[in-house]
């Protein structure tokens, strides 16, 4: 074949976005409906098509803040999802043996719902439904294979043999970001030794559309109200334990599993009557440092991953979404009242990116480190400290304002 050859059947393209789940499809998405010159022209390669199987729209749910759903309102993407959500109106907060709890009210705020919980499964097929009426070019599945830097753009090679040139390489490709070990990038990581057990929970009682966040001796244990299916009132249980204690509560016995659960939750949410599949994973607070490379940045869980203690991980990989596309908004404007043709991938906007997202990439990661350590032991000052925090929420309403504004995902840096 002749280099001529070659080159014709080279798709190029602004910006290839590798990992096709949440972050990655909501922002091929969202860049698609930005106006410029010419329209922007995006690949979004992903490894695994939607499906109970895919590993960021399995049978998990996910809560998004009301600070996630005004921007996904903004990004014209909510009005798809809304069918979805099951609404967050109360959240209940308690330390398990002790004296501290406290509830956050929507009504508090103003507001008909703190939040939104979706299952990650129907969400999936909503969004590559909008993926393949989009004009985005969309690689699935298929897969990396190799990245050959250029000093204009960045050279992808996939496993189909098909090969992309973007100027701009965004990675929301997870934890394992395959990108950020191509760049031998280091990643820092916490290892909180312990292991979360996911799984679906019927109850015998409505869940009133309560969120409950339980501090236990081992870790937090949350459960999230999800739609009424045939009749049964479920949750969505995080469970985070000592990796042994773990280990056994996943193969035990369906029976022994809600025993041990009632005893550790208690009967807020009434009777558990009944489990479904349980997953496990390792929990960690993990981030990159610099999420940025030659023409290549890092959003989502491939820029940080965080603990399950808050729900704030998704929450912040969407505003690093809507915060990239904020960047390449402006420089579209700005390519407009100039004369020179925009280049997505130039150092100066990923800088401008880096630098704007950094402060709450900062607060975020320190606040969820805060929480595990001061929430997951039993040192007594520090027992003593958070009962009273927890207590000061209840009897001093004016207090629980910063609180439900960082749960909402309006904090300001």
């Amino acid at each position: 074949m002749s280099e001529l050859q070659a080159q014709s059947q080279i798709n190029a393209v602004d910006i290839a976005i590798v990992g096709g789940a949440m972050a990655g499809s909501i922002l091929a998405l969202g860049l698609r409906k930005l106006k410029g010159s010419q329209p922007l022209k995006i690949a979004l390669i992903e490894a695994f098509e939607p499906s109970a199987s895919h590993p960021g729209f399995d049978a998990r749910s996910i809560a998004l803040a009301h600070g996630s759903i005004f921007e996904l309102t903004r990004l014209g993407l909510w009005d798809k999802l809304a069918p979805l959500g099951t609404a967050i109106k109360h959240i209940h907060v308690s330390d398990r043996g002790h004296f501290g709890m406290t509830c956050l009210n929507a009504a508090q705020f103003n507001l008909a719902a703190m939040g939104q919980v979706v299952e990650l499964s129907r969400v999936g097929s909503v969004l590559f439904d909008e993926l393949s009426q989009s004009g985005i070019s969309l690689y699935c599945p298929d897969t990396l294979v190799s990245i050959a830097a250029e000093p204009e753009h960045q050279r992808l090679t996939l496993a189909s043999g098909a090969q992309i040139q973007a100027k701009l390489l965004i990675a929301a490709d997870g934890a394992n970001s395959v990108v950020a070990k191509h760049f031998k990038l280091p990643r820092t990581q916490v290892d909180f030794n312990q292991t979360a057990i996911v799984a679906n929970i019927v109850s015998e009682c409505p869940h009133q559309y309560h969120a409950y966040e339980r501090f236990t001796d081992s870790g937090p244990l949350a459960l999230l109200p999800m739609s009424d299916n045939d009749a049964k009132h479920r949750f969505s249980l995080v469970w985070a334990l000592e990796p042994l204690r773990a280990a056994q509560l996943l193969s035990a016995p369906k029976d022994e599993f809600l025993n041990q659960l009632q005893q550790a939750f208690g009967y807020r949410a009434g009777q558990f009557i009944d489990v479904g599949q349980r997953v496990s994973y390792p929990l960690s607070l993990s981030y990159l440092p610099r999420p940025q490379h030659h023409r290549s940045l890092f959003v989502g869980n491939a820029a940080q991953t965080l603990h399950p203690i808050a729900g704030q991980g998704f929450n912040l990989g969407l505003r690093d979404v809507v915060s990239l596309i904020d960047t390449l908004a402006q420089a579209m404007d700005a390519e407009a009242d100039s004369e020179q043709p925009l280049d997505c991938g130039h150092s100066k906007l990923l800088h401008q990116f880096t630098l704007a997202r950094e402060p709450d990439r900062r607060s975020t990661l320190s606040y969820i480190e805060f929480l595990v350590r001061g929430f997951s032991n039993q040192h007594w000052p520090l027992v003593a400290g958070r009962n009273l925090g927890l207590r000061l929420l209840s009897w001093c309403p004016p207090l629980k304002q910063p609180v439900g504004q960082r749960a909402m995902g309006w904090h300001k840096y």
